[in-house]
């Protein structure tokens, strides 16, 4: 985590919101902001596959904490509702949700923060697992963000046969239309995205002179970030990794 002043004043607003999302549909967000008129930079939050948790609501927590409104749009509004593991396995089991839907989703999530007061205008999209892959594909895709944060996205490198209807195109042929600079946090222990994905990835970003900044974590594997997963959890890693989101999102977005 960043550094915070004991002195400071501190207070936040978190409240799920309903936004217009893909197709004119109404879709649930959680959204946390710090009080006050800002202006603030924007964090737009893409969940992972195990859902709209409370993992994800207490990272917009820890966004806005530091001085950014943080929107996390719930991906899978038009699938359900109830306990996350129980949408979230509807959801893997259709083949998970389609890249245009949550394009299209991210696209108004992005509209909404930029309009708000209190916002900068300027937004980063933050992602773990497939919301690290999403939050890569929507800065390939949107010329509204301003920088990318990837934490161990999955299938972002894909071989020819494994591409499927919802996920057409790797994000990895997508990066010329990269217009934001990207951190990447990657465990070397990690199996989506292995070691070499990562390499690829990098080359990919670096053949197309795009900003990127990767780290690579012995000792860590998959969902390193994740307290509530002790399995996954290495406290270290994610202590140094907050540290590098802070730092990078402060360079970037302001």
């Amino acid at each position: 985590m960043g550094n915070i002043d004991t002195g400071a004043y501190a207070g936040m607003i978190a409240e799920t919101i309903s936004l217009t999302g893909a197709g004119g549909v109404a879709i649930r967000a959680y959204l946390a902001r710090p009080l006050g008129s800002g202006p603030f930079p924007a964090v737009l939050l893409l969940h992972h596959r195990p859902g709209w948790d409370a993992w994800y609501r207490q990272s917009a927590r820890r966004f806005a904490e530091h001085g950014y409104v943080a929107l996390c749009p719930d991906l899978y509004s038009r699938d359900g509702s109830g306990d996350p593991d129980d949408v979230a396995a509807k959801v893997n089991a259709a083949g998970g949700v389609a890249d245009e839907r949550v394009v299209a989703d991210a696209e108004a999530s992005i509209a909404l923060l930029t309009s708000m007061p209190q916002t900068s205008g300027r937004v980063a999209t933050f992602g773990t697992c497939s919301g690290g892959r999403h939050a890569l594909l929507v800065g390939c895709r949107s010329e509204r963000v301003d920088a990318v944060v990837n934490c161990w996205g999955g299938r972002v490198v894909v071989a020819d046969g494994d591409v499927t209807g919802q996920q057409p195109i790797p994000p990895v042929e997508l990066v010329a239309g990269l217009r934001a600079p990207v951190l990447g946090l990657f465990g070397l222990d990690d199996s989506s995205p292995s070691p070499s994905d990562v390499d690829i990835l990098e080359a990919a970003l670096a053949r197309h002179g795009k900003v990127h900044e990767f780290h690579r974590y012995e000792g860590a594997g998959h969902g390193f970030f994740y307290e509530d997963r002790p399995a996954n959890f290495r406290a270290q890693q994610a202590r140094d990794g907050w540290q590098k989101v802070f730092h990078f999102l402060a360079r970037t977005i302001g």
